[in-house]
């Protein structure tokens, strides 16, 4: 999560009759506390996130480490630690109960305390159904839409929250079983020799998780009935290799109180959609969580408690697009023949260095090589294994057809 507060000061000058460029300087940083934390009624060991504000030039927020961290509720307290740096975990596994208030409390180590509004349970509505359907979109790109549908006939749940966690196979394109190594030099026959070995590195097969970060929310308050119907999680476009194989979504949906529906809704509109506490953020949007020495200090981030339900469904690429070409590879995979040796004063070793620092990977012999080619056909590394951007386990939930 990102979060930052800025003060634009931009001066423009114009003389005789020309304009120099602006110069753009942010001033007046105030260094702020984020906290993301959501609590559910999932049994689970809960989670709470957090960062400090950041200035323009750098590049991403610093944790909050050291903090003491800590959620009451129905007469328990449940402690937090630091499991990495800015994230804190509760100790035990539990889950948020119905007509019960809980509150966040925070020490950071310079001292200064932070507590949050008390919170409640809303209603918990179940997913009726997830589900993948081909469809072309506003813009007029084919691909993939996950559909979300649910009922609450109590008309109590009305503001609805998504996250998703999408898993999928990889399959390297030119994985093969024979791989490359730089001759040692006192075992070679040319200057900069190379020769095929069995490959023991590389992997054919991988899966890959990602996660939502992105607001995704919906409201029913204006329907007739609390139901949401073929309302779209994800879209995944048709050219997106992720889908090329075999695709797994978990679809979670968070039932939230009126307040925090309108914190992450007006969240959404500052942040462009981009993440929860953006960069383009114009001003400060003040949340539930307040500093217990200084009202007026600056405190980004909200406490929320909701209740989720999840569903998972699964699909390959032949169930959307039977016997249609594949989405392109991560890398385009260009097959080319590196020479052993260029320039001659002194000569430089081409292709051995490739290998060594693990960037190509083998697909053939070149039997047949050019004046500037080497005897070995090879492409990127990542197009012959693909634990450079996933994982040889399959995750534990993953099932196959």
């Amino acid at each position: 999560m990102k979060a930052q507060s800025k003060y634009l000061f931009i001066t423009m000058i114009f003389l005789s009759s020309c304009i120099d460029p602006f110069e753009a300087t942010f001033v007046d940083f105030e260094s702020a506390i984020v906290v993301e934390a959501s609590i559910t009624d999932s049994m689970e060991q809960q989670r709470v996130f957090l960062t400090r504000t950041f200035e323009f030039e750098e590049e991403s927020p610093a944790p909050e480490t050291n903090a003491v961290v800590s959620v009451e509720g129905g007469g328990d307290t449940y402690i937090f630690q630091e499991n990495i740096p800015g994230v804190y975990v509760s100790n035990v596994a539990f889950a948020a109960q119905p007509n019960t208030a809980y509150q966040l409390r925070i020490e950071t180590q310079n001292g200064r305390t932070y507590s949050s509004s008390q919170m409640n349970l809303p209603a918990t509505t179940q997913i009726n159904e997830v589900r993948a359907e081909r469809i072309t979109d506003d813009k007029g790109v084919d691909g993939i839409a996950i559909l979300v549908d649910s009922f609450d006939p109590t008309g109590n749940s009305v503001n609805y929250r998504y996250e998703y966690e999408e898993s999928y196979k990889i399959i390297a394109p030119f994985w093969s079983p024979l791989d490359l190594e730089k001759v040692p030099a006192d075992e070679q026959t040319q200057i900069c020799d190379v020769r095929r070995i069995p490959d023991v590195r590389s992997e054919q097969t991988c899966f890959a998780t990602d996660i939502s970060n992105a607001i995704i929310q919906t409201s029913t308050s204006d329907l007739g009935e609390d139901r949401v119907d073929d309302f779209m999680v994800r879209f995944i476009p048709r050219d997106n290799y992720i889908i090329s194989h075999r695709y797994s979504i978990l679809i979670k949906q968070f039932i939230q109180s009126n307040a925090a529906f309108t914190f992450y809704e007006t969240l959404n509109e500052f942040s462009g959609n981009e993440s929860l506490f953006s960069e383009t953020q114009p001003g400060f949007l003040e949340g539930n969580v307040f500093s217990d020495l200084d009202r007026n200090e600056k405190v980004l981030g909200y406490f929320e408690v909701a209740s989720v339900t999840e569903q998972r469904i699964f699909f390959n690429y032949e169930d959307l697009y039977p016997g249609e070409e594949l989405p392109p590879y991560v890398d385009p995979c260009t097959i080319n023949s590196p020479p052993l040796v260029a320039g001659s004063a002194p000569p430089r070793c081409v292709l051995s260095t490739q290998v060594e620092l693990g960037l190509v990977g083998y697909v053939n012999n070149n039997d047949n090589p050019g004046p500037s080619e080497g005897p070995f056909l090879v492409v990127p590394n990542v197009c012959g294994d693909c634990s450079e951007i996933g994982s040889p386990e399959p995750p534990e939930f993953w099932i196959e057809e």
